[in-house]
């Protein structure tokens, strides 16, 4: 049977740059959607923290606004792509994302239908007050009320809407990580301390999940150094994800004194998104982007902020950030299912 090495950093905070420290852990839907992933495959996935501690979901990462559902995602980013003629042109940024309630335009479409307007009507509706709400950093809610924009909603129903919404991903956090709290990997992980050259090289891959917890003991780790020799040396999928790719960093040099992976194409989490998140703003003490950048990646961003990306290189597979992460899960089932693992050249 395949079987990966589910490496999940078990740090549960993080000295930030002034010296003073920040609740961290492993980010809720990286770990749990690439992990349901590889198991509904049929591979057997092997929990593996760097000290065999039991991992911490990091907090940041179970709030509600980043888990919202399937269908209010799709329905936004389907009104997003309005907002341009040129999907690049399009600067969303985190907080455009979280607190200005644009998540909510597939219930406010829903009680507009229920108003009479069709499925396109109702969609121009939202998407135009939702292209102000984002140009004019106002919440959707706002717009529609203060701009004239209802079509017969009352205020009431708008905000009931954007309740509903912020109800629906409270909930979805919540039976996230009571999902990851069932996983036995989880609450009982190997030690990669533990485990010999012999018994890291039987891994078929590597998966790595982000948070800000992989800065902390992913980076500049021997026993990861070892696990990425044992896997490169037979063309083993490498993956990680968001900040996961700091695991990278842990590489040795080859012999002609490069770093392992110099002149690799990776992506990670980016400078311009880090700078918005709740960390990024209080201050990280390195950012991983610049980092595998200096070590010798050759970095790969996709074309705007919180878009899906995921970079293939031989056996490297880096996705960018929590918005890619099924992308960059079902890259690795495409490798591991394509051909066995090869000698490196």
């Amino acid at each position: 049977m395949t079987r990966i090495a589910y490496l999940v950093s078990s740090a549960t905070e993080i000295t930030m740059a002034d010296g003073t420290t920040h609740p961290t852990g492993y980010f809720a839907e990286e770990a749990i959607k690439p992990f349901e992933s590889f198991t509904a495959a049929g591979f057997d996935v092997a929990v593996i923290t760097p000290d065999g501690t039991k991992p911490t979901a990091d907090p940041y990462g179970l709030t509600w606004y980043f888990h919202y559902p399937e269908e209010d995602k799709d329905y936004l980013n389907s009104v997003v792509r309005t907002f341009s003629h040129d999907v690049d042109d399009i600067r969303f940024t985190l907080h455009h994302n979280t607190e200005l309630g644009l998540a909510a335009s597939r219930r406010i479409a829903a009680a507009l239908e229920g108003k009479g307007m069709t499925p396109a009507q109702a969609h121009d509706q939202v998407s135009k007050a939702a292209k102000i709400a984002w140009r004019h950093d106002r919440h959707l809610a706002d717009v529609m009320v203060e701009d004239g924009l209802t079509a017969g909603l009352s205020p009431v129903e708008i905000h009931q809407a954007v309740a509903e919404q912020r109800a629906a991903s409270e909930e979805l956090a919540g039976e996230r990580k009571a999902r990851l709290d069932e996983i036995d990997g989880f609450n009982h992980p190997l030690d990669l301390r533990s485990l010999g050259d012999d018994e890291l090289a039987g891994f078929d891959a590597v998966f790595a999940p982000g948070g800000h917890g992989p800065m902390v003991d992913l980076a500049d780790n021997p026993d990861v150094g070892r696990l990425l020799v044992a896997l490169h040396e037979k063309r083993a999928p490498i993956a990680s994800l968001c900040h996961g790719p700091a695991l990278m960093l842990s590489a040795p040099e080859r012999a002609d004194g490069q770093w392992l992976f110099d002149g690799y194409r990776m992506t990670c989490f980016t400078d311009e998104e880090e700078n918005q998140t709740e960390p990024g703003l209080l201050g990280l003490p390195w950012y991983v982007d610049t980092a595998i950048k200096n070590a010798g990646a050759v970095f790969d961003d996709g074309p705007s902020a919180w878009a899906s990306h995921v970079v293939v290189d031989r056996h490297v597979i880096t996705g960018q950030n929590p918005g890619s992460t099924e992308a960059v899960a079902a890259a690795v089932i495409t490798a591991l299912k394509a051909a066995p693992s090869a000698k490196a050249a």
